[in-house]
């Protein structure tokens, strides 16, 4: 069981992700966000924009648990989504924008979720029973994960 000093921390790393990332990718010239460096499958560009398509998708399945008996929860394809023009072609900006608004939403729900909330829980067509609280753990961890990614990937590029 996660504890309320854990949650307040993990909300913090959702709240802070938006900074952290437009941080990571600030000097990146556009011509760079595309090449994929140091073993990576993915460019910078299409991480900036799997965060925002994972993170929207984060937010609605928590909003389902908080509102619906047992919702079920969607996956998705993440690599087919990588490969789309709109991860491709399109500046990071896009995706920035969503993350600083949704972050800030995001965060904000969660401050608010009272503590028997936690323990309500989704049906995730994968992975089984899903509650808030391990969400909450899935998601503070994967902003983390790709901060990691575009650092590796930077150092390839000899940012």
């Amino acid at each position: 069981m996660v504890t309320t000093v854990e949650r307040k921390e993990m909300i913090s790393q959702i709240r802070e992700l938006p900074t952290r990332v437009e941080d990571a990718v600030r000097d990146i010239p556009d011509e760079q966000l595309n090449r994929p460096a140091g073993g990576e499958d993915w460019s910078i560009r299409q991480v900036v924009h799997h965060l925002a398509d994972a993170h929207l998708n984060a937010f609605l399945r928590m909003k389902l648990i908080l509102t619906e008996e047992r919702p079920i929860l969607k996956p998705f394809d993440q690599e087919a989504w990588a490969e789309l023009p709109d991860t491709t072609d399109l500046p990071a900006e896009p995706s920035l924008q969503i993350l600083r608004g949704l972050h800030n939403r995001w965060s904000s729900l969660l401050e608010r979720v009272d503590e028997a909330d936690w323990q309500r829980k989704g049906v995730h067509l994968e992975n089984g029973l899903v509650s808030l609280d391990d969400l909450l753990v899935t998601y503070s961890g994967h902003g983390e994960n790709h901060l990691r990614q575009i650092a590796k990937i930077k150092t390839g590029l000899g940012r």
